[in-house]
């Protein structure tokens, strides 16, 4: 395993995150490709075992299920100062008023929710998972503040939004001296790269650490375009982010394992890779669906493009949808 520093921090992280949103109640959730409790130990077990210290989930993933099954097995497996664990806020947690967002009252209660499902007394990354466009960014900023002051945070990161919100959201922290944004965890993959038009120059710009989420595009990346799975079948989500650009995507995976091929290794090692060359990225969060997967992950991590692979790779791209940020 190898680690990077998480941007202009002393924290170290491994450069795989496991992405832990797979990890739950299929029935809390409606997604069918959920593991359960029993599936997941074994591979978070393994993921500590290979080196990785990065573990990222979410208040809402399966409903707070995610973060309980995250939460034992990591008590279990391992000592907490050991890690770095981050959870996130912003996504509907309960029906009616409050239920949802990055208000002050949102923050503080779902920060205690996330610690109580985690077992533990602080997270080491607590993240803003979307921009929200109701509550007055002064506001969210001085309650992640007042998160980081109590302990219950080490760090505070945010996740897909507009590049012109992330620098709003920064310099209201910076002008009040409160505690502010380390990482961006954003949506980027091989056919996915509208974050490099604004987010990623400022994250080099700012020294902001990008830690990419979906980086091997929900596995449309990892297999012969033909070959489905269950997770395509079933999950809207997935759909939404690549089923109206599938016209424009094919040739860019077809490239990936044509280059695969060639060099003897997994479409996986192309995609992240491809990923993983970038210099603002320190970290890539990936989920999987068995300790198999975890191998060929980490040894991603060997794997350099020369820069006639990486304008072959990216030769065939078209501008895309914005899928993450979205307006008002």
């Amino acid at each position: 395993m190898e680690y990077a520093r998480l941007g202009n921090t002393g924290l170290e992280v491994s450069k795989i995150c496991l992405g832990c949103m797979s990890f739950g109640d299929p029935g809390k959730w409606s997604m069918p490709w959920v593991l359960k409790e029993d599936e997941s130990r074994p591979i978070i077990k393994a993921a500590l075992e290979k080196g990785i210290n990065f573990f990222d989930t979410a208040n809402c993933y399966s409903n707070g299920v995610s973060e309980e099954v995250t939460g034992r097995a990591l008590k279990d497996f391992v000592d907490r100062d050991k890690i770095v664990l981050a959870t996130k806020v912003n996504q509907r947690m309960f029906d009616g008023p409050n239920g949802a967002g990055n208000s002050r009252k949102a923050i503080l209660c779902e920060i205690d929710n996330s610690l109580r499902r985690l077992q533990t007394d602080y997270v080491d990354l607590y993240i803003i998972h979307r921009w929200d466009y109701f509550t007055p960014i002064e506001e969210t900023m001085e309650a992640l503040n007042d998160v980081v002051r109590a302990g219950k945070a080490r760090y505070i990161g945010a996740s897909a939004m507009f590049a012109w919100q992330f620098e709003k959201a920064r310099n209201v922290a910076e002008k009040h001296g409160w505690a502010n944004f380390v990482s961006m965890q954003n949506h980027l993959n091989l056919i996915y790269r509208e974050e490099e038009r604004e987010m990623l120059p400022y994250c080099e710009d700012a020294k902001i650490a990008v830690t990419p989420y979906s980086p091997l595009a929900a596995g449309r990346l990892t297999k012969s375009w033909e070959i489905t799975s269950e997770r395509y079948k079933t999950d809207p989500t997935l759909a939404a982010k690549y089923g109206a650009a599938a016209s424009l995507d094919r040739p860019i995976v077809e490239r990936v394992e044509e280059l695969a091929k060639k060099r003897g290794i997994s479409m996986v090692h192309v995609a992240l890779a491809w990923v993983m060359q970038k210099s603002c990225v320190a970290s890539s969060i990936v989920g999987v669906s068995g300790i198999a997967n975890l191998d060929g992950i980490i040894a991603s991590l060997d794997v350099k493009l020369t820069e006639e692979e990486v304008i072959y790779l990216e030769e065939p791209y078209k501008p895309h949808k914005v899928i993450g940020a979205y307006e008002k």
